[in-house]
């Protein structure tokens, strides 16, 4: 079975499986969860919050298909980036082109979709929360929202332009983390919250994601997130809490470092290489960036640090050098042999070294651009064990390392470790 839809102004053909074309055919309101239906009663916000493969893409596409049988328009299609939201929410195969019937796709021209029946949506990128001053809309479908980058600007934003229609609303679709904003929205009386786990969409799952990727992170915090749905706050015996996190409103930087934890193995297939970078203001410090890479293969993660040293104008990249040595330095000097290379050995074990640093941290010397949202879910899940829920630490030990460079070890020519 194929089908054909008009892309700026060229015919492109599709062919459908027969499980695409089943789903697409099939009335979508006889076989939907219940979690997945449009909930009844006067909300505002629909927050749809639910693990890996739930079905949070088809929900979301299945009510702007619904809008658009009301002729409500015009929508707002919102995405983390541009790509993300044209590749996820639009052609994806739980996208809205896949769930429309073939009389029902829309037309694409640049950044907008529009139906036959005048219905209009635009697509926008939460990166870029001054692209909603100007239009307005009555209805929006915000993708992944946690993972948004300025998150409450970008909402807020977006807020503002909700103003047509007698009842303008939104549905936010995500894998949950524990944001400022999607605590603001799950506590606020308008929003109406549905939740759903990977386990609950087990029939429209491949057998070994399953059994390998369910079954390997079943239980744990991780998993609780990613899979479960839940929203995970902090860990009773994490080293950070998110309390501590203050966000940097500015101030002039001096001395800038870019810490790197190279990965164990040196393989395409290993480890993260944790990757970050802080600046000194005043008595503290700022974590202007987390460049962390996963996999990281020696001259890929060596390139990216070079990279972040270049970007930020730094003064030296700090590099711990207990797995492989010279070899580490080595490979920063193939990549730029001009870049200075501060290499600092660690001598206590992962938790001891990070205690002073968190200590900082409540004293409220450390500061965090936003965005780092990946780092952050890092340290608070970071344990006694010097893991990270269950696994290497590899973002906390570069920001370890960032900050004592910058703040513990600062009298210091070298960092000579903890």
């Amino acid at each position: 079975m194929t089908s054909s839809t008009a892309v700026e102004g060229a015919v492109v053909v599709a062919a459908l499986s027969d499980d695409e074309a089943y789903n697409r055919y099939f009335d979508w309101s006889e076989w939907a969860y219940d979690q997945q239906r449009e909930p009844d009663g006067n909300w505002t916000t629909w927050l749809f919050m639910g693990g890996r493969g739930c079905g949070k893409t088809r929900t979301g596409a299945e009510w702007v298909r619904r809008l658009v049988a009301r002729k409500v328009s015009p929508i707002a299609l919102v995405g983390e980036t541009m790509v993300e939201a044209m590749a996820v929410m639009v052609r994806g195969p739980s996208g809205i082109l896949s769930v429309c019937r073939d009389d029902e796709r829309p037309t694409i021209r640049g950044a907008q979709l529009i139906w036959r029946n005048g219905v209009e949506a635009t697509l926008f990128s939460a990166s870029d929360p001054d692209r909603f001053r100007g239009p307005q809309f009555a209805a929006a479908w915000c993708d992944e929202v946690a993972k948004w980058p300025n998150a409450e600007a970008a909402w807020d934003m977006l807020q503002f332009a909700l103003r047509l229609g007698d009842k303008p609303q939104q549905l936010a679709t995500t894998t949950p983390r524990p944001t400022a904003l999607l605590r603001r929205l799950i506590g606020d009386p308008r929003t109406v919250v549905s939740r759903m786990r990977t386990e609950d969409n087990k029939a429209h799952l491949a057998p070994d994601f399953m059994e390998e990727v369910v079954g390997r992170y079943r239980g744990s915090v991780l998993g609780r997130q990613e899979l479960d749905g839940e929203l995970i706050e902090d860990m009773p015996d994490a080293l950070w809490q998110r309390s501590m996190f203050r966000r940097f409103d500015g101030g002039d930087i001096g001395r800038i470092v870019v810490a790197v934890d190279p990965p164990v193995t040196g393989t395409a297939r290993s480890d993260a290489c944790g990757i970050v970078v802080a600046g000194r203001v005043g008595d503290g410090v700022v974590i202007l960036e987390d460049r962390t890479l996963k996999p990281a293969a020696p001259l890929d993660w060596a390139r990216r640090a070079v990279a972040a040293f270049e970007a930020h104008g730094a003064d030296a990249i700090v590099v711990e050098v207990n797995q492989g040595g010279d070899l580490v330095q080595q490979l920063i000097g193939q990549v730029d042999a001009k870049v200075p290379v501060r290499a600092v050995r660690a001598n206590r074990g992962k938790w001891l070294r990070a205690e002073p640093v968190a200590a900082l941290y409540g004293r409220g010397l450390v500061r965090h651009v936003d965005g780092l949202t990946a780092l952050e879910d890092e340290m608070c899940a970071f344990g006694p064990d010097g893991k990270s829920d269950g696994h290497s630490p590899d973002r906390v030990d570069a920001l370890v390392w960032a900050v004592t460079d910058l703040l513990l070890n600062e009298s210091r020519p070298r960092v000579r470790g903890l």
